[in-house]
C-alpha cells in the first residue's frame, strides 16, 4: 500500500477512520528522512491492515507543532484514535517491524481504562477541596474551638 500524504484537513478524520494509522512526520531537506523513507514504503507493504501516511512539516506546519515536532524524522502511531507511540529518528527496517508488531499486540481495553484512570485521578486532584499534599495553611475555624 502506497503512503497517504497527511493534511491539517485530511489528519483527523485518517486517525477517526483507521484502527491503526502510522505517521512520518518528514521534511524534503531532511537527510535521515530521505534514508528512512524507502524502509518506511518497505514496512508499509507488510501491515495493509495499517495506514502509513506522511505529513511533509515544511507544508504542514500546523500539525507539526500541534503535535511538538522539534526533530525529523519523527515516527507516531495511533490505534483505535489513541496516540500510543512518538519518537523521532530514523529506525532500521527490523526495528520497524519490531515496533508494529508491539503496536499491533497492545491491549486497547487495557490502554483505555489506564487513560480513563489517569483522567479521574487528574480530576480528582483539581477539584476544590482536594488534598493537594501542600500544608494547609488556612486560619483555624476559632468559633468552633471557642464553642467546644
Amino acid at each position: 500500500m502506497a503512503t497517504l500524504q497527511l493534511t491539517k484537513e485530511t489528519f483527523e478524520q485518517t486517525i477517526v477512520d483507521n484502527d491503526m494509522v502510522v505517521v512520518d512526520f518528514w521534511a524534503e531537506w531532511c537527510g535521515p528522512c530521505k534514508s528512512f523513507a524507502p524502509v518506511y514504503e518497505k514496512v508499509s507493504e507488510q501491515y495493509p491492515d495499517a495506514v502509513f501516511a506522511k505529513v511533509d512539516t515544511e507544508d504542514q506546519p500546523e500539525l507539526a507543532q500541534y503535535f511538538g515536532i522539534r526533530s525529523i524524522p519523527t515516527l507516531m502511531i495511533f490505534r483505535e484514535q489513541i496516540g500510543i507511540y512518538s519518537q523521532p529518528g530514523a529506525l532500521p527496517e527490523p526495528t520497524l517491524t519490531d515496533l508494529m508488531e508491539q503496536a499491533r499486540g497492545i491491549d486497547m481495553d487495557q490502554v483505555r481504562a489506564e487513560i480513563a484512570a489517569a483522567t479521574e485521578e487528574a480530576a480528582e486532584a483539581s477539584a476544590p477541596g482536594a488534598d493537594t499534599g501542600e500544608p494547609d495553611t488556612s486560619e483555624p475555624d476559632t468559633n468552633e474551638a471557642a464553642s467546644g
